[in-house]
C-alpha cells in the first residue's frame, strides 16, 4: 500500500486468488481511511488518489513469473527460515542480477537468508512496523555482505515510501525487538515471581515511562505464540543469555491456546 501510494509500481504476490482478493480491499479500505484524514477538504482529490494508487498495484500468485521485470523483491511471508530459504532460492534464477531482495523478517537472522542466494551483496532486510500506513518506522539492516550500493537503495526506497529509516547490523531483533522483546520477558518474569500484579505493571508503564500500551498489553497485542517463537529462537543462538530465557508461564497459555487478542484470551480476557 505504501509503495503504491507514492508511485511505485507493485506486484503483490500471495499463495491464491482468494488471499489475493482479500489483500486488495484490505488495501482499498485502508486507502479511504488515510485519504479521510488526508484530504478531508477534497474528497475528489482523495477519490484521484486511491485509484491511481490502485493503478500501480496488480496481484499474482506466480512469483517466479513476475520478479523477472523488478528492481526489489520484499519477501513477508511466515516466520520460518526454511521456508524464506526456499523462496530466495526460487527467485535468486529468475530475478534480474540489479534486483535487491529484502526481508520483512523481525526475528530471523538475514545473513542466512542472503546465503541460499548468489546475491549476497543485493539482500538486505527492511523491517517494516504494523500497522504500516500509520507507522513512520524502517528497520534497514545491512549484512557483512550487504554493499553499500544496496544499503543506500534500502534507505533511499524507505524515505520515498514516506518512512523514516534507521540502520542496523544484522543482530538478533534489531533495535527495536532486542529492547522491546527481553523488557516483555522481564516483565513476564516479574509477575512470575509475583512481585507485583499484571494489571499493576502496565498501569506503571504506561504511566511512568508514558508508553502507549503496558507490556501484558502489548503481549496478547502481539500474540503470545509469536513472542514465543521469537524468544525460543533467540535462547537457541544464546543458551546462556539470561535475557533470553523461556517463560514457564509463556510456555503455559501458548500450550493452551491463549495467544491474546486474536484468540480472546491471554494474559487478559477480550469480547
Amino acid at each position: 500500500q505504501v509503495a503504491a501510494a507514492s508511485g511505485h509500481t507493485v506486484v503483490l504476490v500471495d499463495q491464491s486468488d482468494e488471499i489475493l482478493k482479500k489483500s486488495t480491499k484490505g488495501i482499498e479500505e485502508s486507502l479511504k481511511r488515510v485519504t479521510k484524514k488526508k484530504f478531508a477538504d477534497n474528497p475528489e482529490g482523495g477519490a484521484d488518489f486511491i485509484q491511481k494508487t490502485l493503478k500501480n498495484l496488480t496481484t499474482s500468485t506466480d512469483a517466479a513469473a513476475v520478479v523477472h521485470s523488478t528492481d526489489l523483491v520484499i519477501e513477508a511471508i511466515v516466520e520460518n527460515m526454511e521456508v524464506k530459504n526456499e523462496l530466495f532460492k526460487t527467485l535468486d534464477k529468475f530475478a534480474p542480477e540489479h534486483t535487491i531482495f529484502a526481508s520483512n523478517t523481525s526475528s530471523l537472522q538475514i545473513t542466512k537468508m542472503a546465503n541460499s542466494t548468489t546475491r549476497q551483496d543485493r539482500f538486505g532486510g527492511l523491517h517494516f512496523f504494523n500497522p504500516v500506513p500509520m507507522m513512520k518506522l524502517v528497520e534497514v539492516i545491512r549484512t557483512p555482505m550487504t554493499s553499500q550500493k544496496t544499503f543506500e537503495s534500502l534507505m533511499d526506497f524507505s524515505k520515498a515510501v514516506g518512512k523514516s529509516p534507521v540502520s542496523c547490523k544484522d543482530t538478533p531483533g534489531f533495535i527495536v525487538n532486542r529492547l522491546l522483546v527481553p523488557y516483555m520477558m522481564e516483565a513476564v518474569r516479574l509477575f512470575e515471581r509475583g512481585d507485583a500484579s499484571k494489571e499493576d505493571i502496565d498501569v506503571a508503564m504506561k504511566l511512568g515511562a508514558g508508553y502507549p500500551m503496558g507490556p501484558f498489553e502489548l503481549l496478547d497485542y502481539v500474540g503470545l505464540d509469536t513472542s514465543k517463537y521469537i524468544i525460543d529462537g533467540w535462547h537457541s543462538l544464546e543458551p546462556n543469555n539470561p535475557l533470553f530465557a523461556p517463560s514457564p508461564l509463556l510456555n503455559k497459555l501458548v500450550e493452551e491456546k491463549k495467544l491474546g487478542k486474536k484468540t480472546g484470551e491471554g494474559f487478559y480476557k477480550y469480547k
